[in-house]
């Protein structure tokens, strides 16, 4: 099985603002909802934990998994989508024609400006390297969860479900609910 989970809030979800690869940690809510999944998923059979390295996903990981001997492995391919000078934007969608916010709206149309970041084409490129080399684990029985991101998980999705590029955000990535993809 496969399994993904995004991490638990932080000040600036709160704040609605674009952390990409801000490392932000989480916040006291965010912990109580780690501490919750823990509970809620604690009879979900895990083999290993590939987590997100910034500190609100390994933070997440670490609370969820708390008391199990699940090894957490940090890759760098599951960091967050990098939004490049659109990182700490605060409420984009009340800012008219911010060129971000088509990445929300129109993702599938969805080219960065100089400096504004990471493509979909590179954030799928690294995200398709990471499921090549976990996909035949879990073809061979292994249980993975996957600890990353609302952007980056979405890419995860898109890809094991073969979705088009403007159903990117179809699932609605909430934090610290779990979802079995394979």
């Amino acid at each position: 099985m496969l399994y993904i989970i995004r991490h638990g809030k932080t000040d600036w979800n709160l704040r609605h603002k674009l952390q990409g690869r801000t490392d932000v940690p989480l916040n006291e809510q965010g912990r109580q909802m780690a501490r919750k999944a823990h509970d809620e998923y604690l009879n979900v059979h895990l083999d290993i934990c590939y987590c997100s390295p910034l500190i609100r996903a390994k933070e997440t990981a670490r609370l969820l998994l708390e008391g199990r001997d699940i090894p957490i492995i940090t890759d760098d391919r599951l960091t967050e989508m990098a939004f490049g000078s659109y990182e700490g934007i605060e409420n984009s969608f009340d800012i008219p024609d911010c060129p971000i916010n088509e990445l929300f709206f129109h993702p599938d149309k969805y080219v960065p400006e100089e400096g504004a970041g990471e493509s979909l084409d590179e954030l799928f490129e690294r995200t398709g390297s990471f499921l090549e080399d976990i996909l035949p684990e879990v073809e061979n029985g292994k249980d993975i969860l996957i600890v990353g991101h609302g952007a980056m998980n979405s890419s995860i999705v898109t890809q094991v479900r073969n979705r088009s590029r403007s159903e990117f955000w179809s699932e609605g990535i909430e934090n610290c609910v779990m979802k079995k993809l394979i």
